[in-house]
């Protein structure tokens, strides 16, 4: 992964949150650390599943 990708990312992460709170908009992600750390738990969770290359057809399971 590329820290310039990963830093220009978190720019623009920053910049939005900021405009939105400008705004007075709510943001569209959870607002307490919880929700965050379930964000976080699914994106693990994804990339766990691909570290060790675990995968299912649903299409073929469901017979279609």
């Amino acid at each position: 992964m590329s820290m310039q990708l990963t830093a220009l990312a978190l720019l623009t992460g920053l910049v939005t949150g900021a405009l939105f709170r400008v705004l007075n908009i709510p943001i569209p992600a959870p607002p307490e650390l919880p929700g965050l750390m379930g964000i976080v738990g699914i994106y693990l969770g994804y990339k766990l599943i691909e570290y060790l290359n675990v995968s299912v057809d649903l299409l073929e399971t469901l017979g279609l």
